[in-house]
């Protein structure tokens, strides 16, 4: 939590520097509306994690149980690590230099610049550096999801939706499904057959292509000073 604080406050003053703004231009306000963009957010990859994960069962004919050890507590705690992982990615990926990015360069570039690094960090938390395939895969895969949300955050003008598709995804996977770091979460799968590793492209590329789609057609733009921006942008080039 405390470098959760960090990050706020380092984005505070960059922000502050450069643009003589604070946190509200993340997207904090109004509320009611950012938490309505979080829980759309939030279910769609929820349902979509649900639905890969179901996918699995099918294929390899295993079978899902609940935890005999489930706790409140623990899903708790698990909920707390989840939320604390996501909002330092969001805050580092989607905060306030994205915003700068978009604000400098347009959102086209910003978005990409995002979505790059976002799928280079992830050669190093998955611990690949120096594996050619595995780092073109995950590049590839990350790189679209983070994508995705870059672009949820341009369109939305906060990152409430970024958020909620992050989130979404972590939890269900990590605490429901027991697939991440965590350990046994509240349902624990047994028994089955060996299937494909090119399975987990589903996952990996399908997924973000999915949540991709989703957010350039079903997500409306906010009229917001990133929009101008970006106008005035266009203008000086032309």
């Amino acid at each position: 939590m405390i470098g959760i604080l960090i990050i706020l406050l380092i984005s505070w003053i960059v922000l502050y520097l450069i643009e003589k703004k604070n946190l509200l231009v993340l997207g904090i306000l109004p509320i009611i509306k950012r938490l309505k963009q979080f829980v759309i957010g939030f279910f769609v990859t929820a349902i979509l994690c649900t639905g890969v994960q179901y996918l699995e069962i099918v294929l390899k004919s295993s079978s899902w149980g609940l935890n005999e050890n489930f706790t409140v507590g623990m899903i708790t705690n698990y909920f707390w690590w989840d939320i604390k992982s996501v909002l330092t990615e969001e805050l580092i990926f989607r905060g306030a230099l994205l915003y700068l990015l978009i604000n400098k360069l347009g959102a086209k570039k910003g978005i990409l610049i995002s979505a790059i690094t976002f799928g280079i960090y992830h050669w190093f938390s998955f611990g690949i550096l120096g594996q050619i395939v595995p780092m073109i895969v995950v590049l590839i895969g990350t790189g679209l999801m983070g994508y995705a949300w870059a672009l949820a955050f341009s369109k939305t003008s906060s990152m409430a939706m970024p958020i909620g598709l992050h989130l979404g995804w972590n939890f269900t996977y990590n605490t429901i499904f027991s697939k991440g770091p965590l350990g046994e979460g509240v349902l624990i799968s047994s028994g089955g057959e060996n299937i494909s590793d090119w399975f987990s492209l589903i996952g990996l590329w399908i997924v973000p292509l999915i949540v991709l789609l989703f957010v350039m057609y079903l997500i409306a733009n906010d009229d917001n000073d990133l929009k101008a921006n970006e106008i005035k942008i266009t203008t000086n080039k032309s």
